[in-house]
C-alpha cells in the first residue's frame, strides 16, 4: 500500500513504487475525466486532470529527459545505487542501497535522555548530560556515515536522508561529509528510530517517487 501524508496548503503526498507508477497515472486520469495537459519547469512536473485536479512531482534523480507521464515512468525505473542516511537523536542507520535492496549497512544506538522531570537532577545538570549524551551519539553517526558512504561517494546515484532535521544538519556541518551531503536532495523521509529494519523500508522508499495530488479546491 502507498504512504500517503497531508501537505501543507492542502492537498496530499502519495509515495509510488516505479513499479506501480503507470498504473497510478492510469488510475489519476480515470478519477479525474482524463488528463489534459503535462508541463515541465525545470526538476518539477505537474500533470493537469480535466476536472481540474493536479498531481505535481519533483523528479526524483533529477534531470528527467523526457518530460511526459512515460518519461516518468521510464526514469524511476531506472535502476540506482543510492546512500542512506537516517538519523534521529540516539541512533542512526547507515547504508547503500542497489534497486531497493540494502547491500552494505551499519547501525547504532545511544542513550539520550529525554525531558528532566519533577523530582529529577536540577535542570541545568540535566541539561549538560543530555547535551553530551546527543554530541557522542551524532560524532557516532558521522563517524559512521563517513565509513560507509564517503568512501563510496563517487559511485552513488544519489543520497537519501532520513530522520530528524536537526540532527542531520549537525551531519551536514562536518566537512568529511560535504561531498555526501553535495549528492543529497532536499526530500527527508519521516522514518522510526532507524533500525535494520527501518533501512531496509528506507532502501525501498528511496526509489518511490512522491507525487503531491491537488484538488482545484486547494488551489483555490
Amino acid at each position: 500500500m502507498s504512504r500517503v501524508r497531508a501537505v501543507a496548503g492542502g492537498g496530499r503526498a502519495v509515495e509510488v513504487e516505479p513499479e506501480r507508477l503507470a498504473g497510478w497515472f492510469d488510475r489519476f486520469s480515470s478519477r479525474h475525466c482524463g488528463v489534459s495537459r503535462t508541463v515541465v519547469d525545470g526538476d518539477h512536473l505537474v500533470v493537469h486532470a480535466v476536472d481540474g485536479t493536479r498531481a505535481e512531482v519533483d523528479v526524483p534523480f533529477p534531470p528527467l529527459a523526457e518530460p511526459t507521464i512515460a518519461g516518468l515512468v521510464e526514469h524511476a525505473l531506472v535502476p540506482r545505487r543510492i546512500g542512506l542516511l537516517l538519523v534521529r537523536l540516539g541512533g542512526h542507520s547507515v547504508g547503500i542501497a542497489v534497486n531497493g535492496v540494502v547491500e552494505a549497512s551499519t547501525t547504532d544506538s545511544r542513550q539520550v535522555h529525554g525531558r528532566n522531570r519533577a523530582g529529577g537532577w536540577s535542570q541545568q545538570r540535566f541539561a549538560r548530560r543530555r547535551e553530551g549524551q546527543a554530541r557522542v551519539a551524532l560524532e557516532a553517526a558521522a563517524a559512521d556515515a563517513v565509513r560507509v558512504l564517503a568512501p563510496e561517494v563517487d559511485s552513488l546515484d544519489a543520497v537519501v536522508l532520513g530522520g530528524d532535521r536537526q540532527a542531520l544538519d549537525v551531519l551536514r556541518a562536518d566537512r568529511r561529509l560535504a561531498a555526501v551531503f553535495a549528492k543529497a536532495g532536499e526530500r527527508v523521509l519521516d522514518v522510526a528510530e532507524p533500525r535494520r529494519a527501518v533501512l531496509d523500508e528506507a532502501a525501498v522508499r528511496a526509489r518511490a517517487v512522491e507525487v503531491v495530488v491537488r484538488a482545484p479546491e486547494a488551489l483555490g
